[in-house]
């Protein structure tokens, strides 16, 4: 019999190499390869057309009742689960260390247990003492939670299998969930794909909604293979700055419901409280009206968020080398916008420095944002601030056109909800607002005639 080869397998990304390098092929991380057990080989073949069960094919017309949802009790992350916990599901949810996926997680089982389901919340991170401490210091102490603190997935389905089925079942984490079927340490791509399936089997199985928190790497990718991704139903991110307050509770994949819905989170000295207007939370005091300053109606999911969007423009001497900083937007199509407005406007960039900053550490990725990013620019520029109570939104083609964008009329909604009376978007957005006054705008000069008074 031929000796098995050894493989090697990115701990990153799930490349299988047969000889160990310090850089993955794939995915270039470097000291990401780690040899695990080869996998088996068969030499004969298989007939696998016979010896195994039939299955049984239910019509898709045939009528039957659907799993209900269970509410969570926090409305924040029903939202964004799309409206509670299908039972079943299994969830990953991501975030950075100390961002507060703990905590999330405990204020949830906390609130499920005292509605009468019963909830286990498993940790591989900390010990059941840590947690009652964390849980005492919310208020969370009187819950009928049952904790425990284990890493393996052995002992862990044993205990289920011998009490009813949860209604709700958290592992924290799953990088730390080790199984003895499977050689190699915890965290491993083997060790985190095959922990993960027999967790997520035993939820589907028994009807239990399943919460997996996973680590993240520095780019801010879920660490583990990325097939771990596809076997759950929802992935999740749970994102916010230590600095600021706010969290962000954002979902990547729903199979039960819309993607890219937020729930937002404001971190107190009692935990997490949810954020029912969280355009007031990202608008700094606006009493007047100062240059680079423009707002912009965001839209995640179905919801309207006004962000605030600062820009600063400084001259340079002669021969020194303009600066480009960006927080919270993409650096790549701010130097598009930049070589558009000196291009067709006829605006003078290169000899100064630009800082673009989005109030509130929020993070913009909506391409409606160009036209109020451009209008923070000329703002600036001119040193002549924006229209009082203005808000801004369209996308920008390299020819200086600006496009329409989706879902206007409910950004202008929002906007006259919170007291603003002008909005300046696309020429043909079909937004109309009551108290608020729309005007549309065709061409990249038309802002700038605007700002400069010249229109």
């Amino acid at each position: 019999m031929a000796k098995p080869k050894k493989r090697y397998v990115c701990q990153a990304c799930g490349s299988v190499t047969h000889r160990w390098q310090g850089q993955c092929p794939d995915c270039a991380e470097w000291n990401t390869m780690s040899e695990e057990a080869p996998a088996t080989v068969f030499s004969q073949k298989h007939d696998l057309s016979s010896g195994g069960r039939a299955l049984e094919f239910v019509a898709l017309n045939e009528p039957a009742e659907l799993p209900k949802r269970r509410p969570t009790g926090l409305a924040e992350f029903d939202r964004a689960l799309g409206g509670g916990l299908v039972p079943g599901s299994a969830v990953l949810m991501g975030g950075d260390p100390g961002i507060g996926k703990s905590t999330l997680l405990l204020q949830t089982a906390a609130t499920v247990a005292r509605s009468g389901g019963e909830v286990v919340y498993v940790s591989g991170e900390e010990a059941s003492g840590q947690i009652r401490m964390r849980a005492s210091r919310l208020g969370l102490a009187d819950a009928p939670i049952r904790l425990a603190s284990d890493t393996s997935v052995r002992d862990i389905l044993t205990t289920l299998h011998r009490m009813e089925p949860p209604a709700l079942l958290v592992i924290d984490s799953i990088q730390t969930m080790h199984s003895d079927t499977i050689e190699g340490a915890p965290g491993t791509v083997s060790q985190v794909r095959g922990c993960a399936f027999e967790l997520i089997r035993y939820a589907k199985e028994n009807g239990v909604a399943l919460v997996l928190v996973g680590h993240v790497t520095k780019d801010g990718n879920i660490a583990g293979p990325r097939v771990l991704e596809h076997m759950v139903d929802v992935v999740m991110s749970f994102e916010g700055e230590r600095s600021h307050q706010y969290r962000i509770l954002r979902a990547l994949k729903n199979r039960f419901g819309a993607v890219d819905e937020i729930g937002v989170f404001s971190m107190a000295q009692e935990g997490l409280e949810e954020v029912s207007n969280p355009s007031m939370l990202f608008l700094s005091g606006r009493d007047e009206p100062l240059a680079g300053s423009a707002v912009f109606p965001a839209l995640e999911g179905t919801r309207p968020v006004l962000v605030e969007i600062q820009a600063l423009i400084v001259r340079l001497q002669s021969g020194a080398t303009p600066r480009r900083a960006v927080v919270g937007w993409d650096n790549g199509r701010l130097a598009m916008l930049l070589a558009v407005l000196e291009s067709r406007c006829g605006l003078n960039f290169s000899s100064a420095e630009v800082y673009l900053n989005i109030a509130g550490g929020y993070r913009l990725s909506d391409p409606a944002a160009d036209l109020a990013v451009a209008a923070a620019l000329v703002s600036a520029l001119a040193d002549k601030p924006l229209p009082n109570g203005s808000v801004w939104f369209g996308e920008l083609s390299l020819a200086g056109e600006i496009r329409p964008v989706s879902h206007a009329s409910l950004r202008v909604r929002e906007a006259e909800k919170l007291g603003f009376s002008k909005g300046f978007g696309p020429k043909d957005a079909k937004a109309k607002g009551g108290a608020l006054t729309y005007n549309g705008l065709g061409q990249l000069g038309n802002l700038v005639d605007r700002v400069m008074g010249t229109a």
